[in-house]
């Protein structure tokens, strides 16, 4: 199991967390949903109590990837499979990321 930090305009909003079986979740902290002023991260994610699950990297977040020759760029200095779209998305997704939301690897989960 892996999981990340979403931080949305520099603030955490919720955990990702990819399960062993390649499936995955998203969560906003409560924190983030008892705040009136704390938006959704994205229209697909709605802000709820609710814990989001997938068989796949929910499309906001596979959005967030670097594609073709960035794509390979970033796998090949970090040693990332090119089809570890969990790790890409850590990688590429932590300083330099288009909008408003980073991710950032939690360690030690």
């Amino acid at each position: 199991m892996r999981k990340a930090k979403v931080v949305f305009k520099n603030e955490e909003a919720g955990i990702l967390t990819q399960y062993d079986d390649g499936s995955f979740s998203f969560r906003y902290h409560d924190a983030w949903i008892e705040s009136n002023n704390k938006q959704s991260i994205s229209l697909t994610l709605p802000k709820t109590e609710k814990e989001f699950h997938s068989k796949h990297l929910f499309s906001f977040f596979y959005n967030m990837l670097p594609e073709g020759s960035n794509k390979q760029v970033v796998c090949n200095l970090n040693k990332i499979d090119k089809e570890d779209y969990f790790g890409l998305l850590m990688n590429a997704a932590k300083h330099d990321s288009i909008g408003a939301v980073k991710i950032i690897k939690l360690e030690n989960e």
